[in-house]
């Protein structure tokens, strides 16, 4: 089994080594990129993918537009500088854009790129990028079946300042069907609800894991998918690279109701329809298989980029 974060030290070697690379080497690939995408087997996906991360339609910046070439370090956290700047060294340093670091539960009133968005409403001004993707953006490899898994519902996390997940730990952290405790080290929860940090690995001794949205999305709800447990939460309301918004409840996931009345019911009725609950395992596995190919995720960024200049009335040249 294969359970693994990141590595954040490799991430930043490759960051800081990327800063080291000509940009007009990076415009030129950029443009190849550009004119033999459309010939593309996928291109039919990559499309439909760009144009869910990016919906802008003539829309217009403000002013206070930066250009690329302003874009410092010191101006964002740095791994959202990172992983913003490996696809705009792409482009010329004189286009302007709109960028908001950390977790956007919002949407901007101005076309911006961003990490996350709300599902819900209008939300073409909120146009995804993947970034924070050391922390968020990483698969597992599951090799323990669904069926011989601990028929426990887990969770693990902040709870602290996170509505949804104290109400959560209120009503599940004693019940016999549940593991569930809050992380947070400063906690004001009983110290019976608290515990340590539990390694992924030991997560996936567990059939259910909870995924619970925190200030914007699920954290881990990308590599429980890639695994042999099941993803178990209410519908989600924010979306990040990994298209929340697309996924399907009770195909994709296990969906219970906002206040979780519904979850011993809807997890005893996975215990005995197994078969059923590895259909989930299966849809979720395929799900996750979009986002494995660097090169087309790749394509996919620089695309939405490109569309974001283009959109906002300039000329990529």
């Amino acid at each position: 089994m294969k359970a693994r974060k990141n590595n954040k030290f490799l991430y930043y070697l490759r960051s800081f080594s990327m800063l080291l690379c000509p940009k007009f080497l990076m415009r030129i690939k950029a443009r190849r990129i550009f004119a033999k995408a459309p010939a593309l087997p996928n291109f039919e996906h990559i499309a439909k993918r760009v144009n869910y991360y990016n919906k802008l339609n003539e829309a217009q910046l403000p002013d206070s537009a930066k250009p690329l070439s302003a874009q410092r370090k010191k101006d964002y956290n740095s791994v959202y500088f990172f992983d913003s700047y490996e696809y705009a060294r792409c482009f010329r340093r004189d286009l302007r854009w709109l960028l908001e670091g950390g977790d956007v539960t919002t949407i901007p009133a101005h076309p911006t790129i961003v990490k996350s968005r709300p599902i819900a409403g209008n939300n073409a001004n909120s146009v995804i990028l993947n970034m924070d993707k050391v922390r968020h953006f990483f698969f597992v490899k599951d090799t323990v079946p669904f069926e011989k898994k601990m028929s426990k519902i887990l969770f693990r996390g902040y709870v602290h300042g996170k509505p949804n997940r104290q109400d959560f730990i209120e009503k599940f952290a004693e019940h016999p069907k549940c593991d569930a405790r809050d992380t947070a080290p400063h906690s004001t929860n009983p110290q019976k609800w608290r515990a340590g940090n539990m390694s992924i690995a030991k997560h996936l001794d567990y059939r259910y894991i909870m995924a619970l949205e925190g200030n914007d999305v699920a954290s881990n709800l990308k590599w429980v998918m890639s695994s042999n447990s099941i993803a178990v939460m209410p519908r989600p309301t924010y979306e990040t690279w990994f298209m929340e918004g697309t996924l399907i409840p009770n195909h994709h996931y296990i969906e219970v109701k906002p206040d979780y009345s519904d979850l011993i019911e809807r997890i005893e009725y996975y215990d005995n329809h197994i078969d059923e609950a590895k259909a989930i395992i299966k849809n979720a596995n395929e799900y996750v298989n979009q986002f494995r190919n660097k090169e087309t995720e790749d394509i996919i960024s620089l695309l939405v980029m490109k569309k974001y200049f283009e959109e906002t009335g300039q000329s990529i040249g």
